[in-house]
């Protein structure tokens, strides 16, 4: 069991195109716009809770050239002025710059001179999936797997399971590829079993 998780295949790299939008279509139509040079700015900001799809974001506009920096909360002292410093210089030499946090900017405790700079540009909350949003998901990711999952796997795993999507995503192929190698259907019982079995899942 713990080698069959060892080979699950890592999740397809973070774009734009696998972020799943649920309320946050105006967040995904900026950032294709900074992106691209079609917007006035080349800073954009965006806060959430944690699984709200922030790092995502970051890491596929990484991918297409931008200057990135994920958890400003959580920078001590020196991080704080090494990261105002590249903002006045890609403000300078030009790039695009997308940050994230939290909270909104200045509601962290940071120096209030970064504060201001992580607010030079957009500023958007990220809203997170709803249930609803986050089921749809799992059967499509299902779908593309050619997996046949039952309504009640879902419900379990949105009752019990940690709720970020990236977990849920995990889980759900772990439990196919363990119903394939057991030639088993994927019930709750099954996915029971298997979480009994790799618990820090």
């Amino acid at each position: 069991m713990k080698q069959l998780l060892l080979n699950i295949q890592p999740p397809a790299a973070p774009s734009f195109d696998n972020f799943i939008t649920g309320q946050n279509a105006e967040v995904l139509r900026s950032l294709h716009d900074v992106m691209q040079g079609r917007s006035t700015t080349r800073f954009l900001y965006v806060w959430g809770e944690h699984g709200s799809g922030k790092t995502h974001l970051l890491l596929a506009a990484q991918a297409m050239g931008a200057h990135i920096a994920d958890d400003v909360q959580s920078l001590d002292d020196e991080a704080q002025i090494t990261l105002f410093d590249a903002f006045n210089h890609i403000k300078a030499e030009g790039g695009v710059f997308i940050t994230a946090g939290q909270h909104a900017p200045g509601q962290m405790g940071l120096r209030d001179d970064l504060a201001t700079r992580l607010a030079w540009g957009l500023v958007y909350q990220l809203q997170p999936l709803s249930d609803d949003e986050k089921a749809d998901a799992l059967r499509a990711h299902a779908r593309d797997r050619g997996m046949k999952l039952p309504d009640d796997v879902i419900a379990y795993c949105l009752r019990y399971l940690r709720r970020d999507l990236q977990t849920l995503m995990a889980v759900l192929d772990a439990v196919d590829k363990w119903s394939l190698t057991t030639k088993k259907p994927v019930t709750v019982p099954l996915l029971k079993k298997m979480l009994q079995l790799a618990p820090e899942m």
